[in-house]
């Protein structure tokens, strides 16, 4: 619901013109934004694919809008403060965690802004509230405005969340832990089993540390960092959500790349 809000913000408040004014001219610059401003603007997994569709609509560029996407869900303070106490009051997990996410927001955000510049958003008709110029608006017809925008989007995306958390709990529910534990421990069936488990369980990414870290023992440490970079990026209630915004052939291109450089992060992890 706060990520529909701020996205009905954005949209009401927010101008292309705006936009420029502030992001910096340099590509990789941009990049570098796009990754920080998750730290000064928190969002959960849940909430930031709204988000990053206002800003994209308002020609925020690709490689500063989905870098942020990536890194959001992980590096705001409240998912680094809920891991270190989650592995005991350990810094070792939130620097893993936080150097993991930046570089995968950094290395997909260079690949957007020099190799895939192009549009990503599915072509939508023209809605009926953008046909107002926001100008025009009185300061009360535009909090009005901003509320609408953001009733509308809950409504638009909640029923892929909702559907996306029924999954995920009845996989929770109703799927053996003994299953996860039965397999064998070599680090790449572990990464892939942990990846898999992430995705399936869609858990808050401001709690998932807390369910890491019980499964630390039998994973060990590659697989875990799996777990804790894989799921806020790509899970069941994101992607369906993502779905109804990008388009496909972009969803597939970013899962393969996120799956590659996380199994590789973590494979690198593992060896050390």
């Amino acid at each position: 619901m706060f990520g529909c809000l701020v996205a009905g913000i954005i949209e009401t408040y927010l101008s292309p013109s705006i936009v420029a004014k502030f992001l910096p001219k340099n590509k990789f610059l941009r990049v570098i934004v796009g990754i920080f401003a998750g730290f000064f603007f928190p969002s959960c997994e849940c909430g930031i694919v709204p988000i990053i569709n206002r800003f994209l609509e308002k020609k925020v560029p690709t490689y500063t809008g989905i870098p942020f996407l990536i890194a959001a869900p992980i590096i705001n303070p409240v998912v680094l403060f809920a891991t270190f106490v989650a592995f005991g009051n350990s810094f070792k997990f939130l620097l893993l965690r936080l150097l993991g996410a930046l570089a995968l927001a950094l290395i997909i955000g260079l690949i957007l802004a020099y190799q895939f510049d192009e549009p990503i958003l599915l072509e939508k008709p023209a809605d009926d509230h953008h046909t107002h110029t926001h100008a025009q608006l009185t300061a009360r017809q535009k909090v009005w405005q901003a509320l609408s925008h953001g009733v509308d989007e809950f409504f638009d995306t909640g029923r892929y969340l909702i559907f996306g958390s029924l999954v995920a709990s009845c996989i929770q529910v109703f799927v053996p832990t003994k299953l996860l534990t039965s397999v064998t421990h070599s680090p790449v069936v572990a990464i892939l089993l942990m990846m898999g488990f992430a995705f399936l369980l869609s858990l808050c990414s401001e709690a998932d540390a807390f369910i890491g870290a019980s499964l630390l023992s039998l994973f060990g440490t590659g697989p875990i960092i799996a777990f804790l970079l894989f799921g806020p990026i790509i899970d069941m209630k994101n992607l369906l959500m993502m779905k109804h915004y990008f388009k496909p052939k972009f969803i597939i291109r970013y899962v393969l790349a996120i799956s590659v450089l996380v199994i590789a992060i973590s494979m690198g992890v593992s060896l050390l």
